[in-house]
């Protein structure tokens, strides 16, 4: 089918359809890339879940929607879902939306269309903007493969095993970021991936200001202790390339190990920076350092 027939098939099945959840991307700062066929749903759907109320009621006051909102996010979605479903019983039309960008991606979205479809009801997505894809393709890093992470944890174990995993992930990785946690994340990830490896962060991204800073950690660590983050930010940072495969000997790799603690390096960190230089397991490194210490 071609575009033309396609748009004609469109208006023939009008939309809303009763009994059906939209999932609808909305602007992530540009209001012009809003489409068509989202204004259309937001506006003559019967009822709009969004996380803020109050914010897309902005929203909706610009397109000329008259459709009443219900708030549906992280704290009160559990609570929200039962409601939600009665719409769709009732052979009414939903549409679920976020703050900015198409729902699902890093919110309870993903829970509501679950429940949704297991109890047989359809669901159709309005695609729009993405901050993670909008980031990941204006890099310049690869993009035919990647994985998303959006916020890491806050507990600090969960944190540490998922940076472990980012740095060792040979793929692209697309990361979110608030402004305040931005730096820490930065030296965490300095530590971890090592000051060299591919960065790109973009922040007010389709906005009048958009940026998209650095080359390395390095360098986008230096530039933003000297530049206060603002804004919300997309990291994408560039797969693990090390395709050392212990071509270094082990004694070589350990002496290594213990030069660097000789100099003052904690044992846990110098472990974790022989084993990116040689491709020896940091375990296996901090082992064998115990062992020596245990006689």
């Amino acid at each position: 089918m071609d575009l033309i027939d396609d748009h004609q098939s469109q208006h023939e099945r009008s939309e809303p359809c009763p009994g059906t959840l939209y999932i609808v991307g909305t602007p992530i700062g540009n209001l012009g890339d809003l489409s068509p066929r989202a204004k259309s749903i937001l506006k003559n759907v019967s009822l709009i879940a969004c996380e803020d109320t109050r914010r897309s009621g902005q929203l909706l006051k610009i397109i000329g929607s008259k459709v009443p909102l219900l708030s549906y996010h992280k704290h009160n979605f559990k609570s929200r879902q039962l409601q939600l479903l009665e719409i769709l019983k009732s052979n009414e039309s939903l549409a679920l939306i976020s703050d900015a960008g198409l729902p699902g991606i890093n919110d309870p979205g993903q829970e509501l269309v679950y429940a949704a479809k297991s109890k047989n009801y359809e669901v159709i997505c309005i695609p729009g903007p993405c901050a993670a894809i909008t980031a990941l393709v204006i890099s310049g890093l690869p993009s035919e493969r990647f994985c998303f992470e959006g916020f890491l944890p806050k507990k600090q174990s969960l944190r540490k095993k998922r940076l472990e995993d980012i740095a060792k992930e040979k793929r692209t990785t697309v990361i979110y970021e608030s402004p305040h946690q931005l730096i820490k994340l930065l030296e965490d990830l300095s530590i971890s991936c090592g000051k060299e490896r591919p960065i790109q962060i973009a922040r007010e991204l389709t906005k009048r200001y958009e940026e998209s800073i650095g080359k390395t950690i390095e360098q986008v660590l230096i530039y933003f202790n000297t530049n206060k983050p603002k804004g919300e930010f997309t990291i994408v940072l560039g797969g693990n390339t090390n395709k050392l495969e212990n071509i270094t000997s082990e004694s070589l790799a350990l002496n290594k190990l213990n030069s660097l603690i000789k100099q003052g390096e904690k044992p846990n960190l110098a472990a974790r920076k022989v084993a990116e230089e040689t491709g020896y397991k940091k375990k296996w490194l901090y082992s064998k350092l115990n062992k020596k210490l245990d006689k």
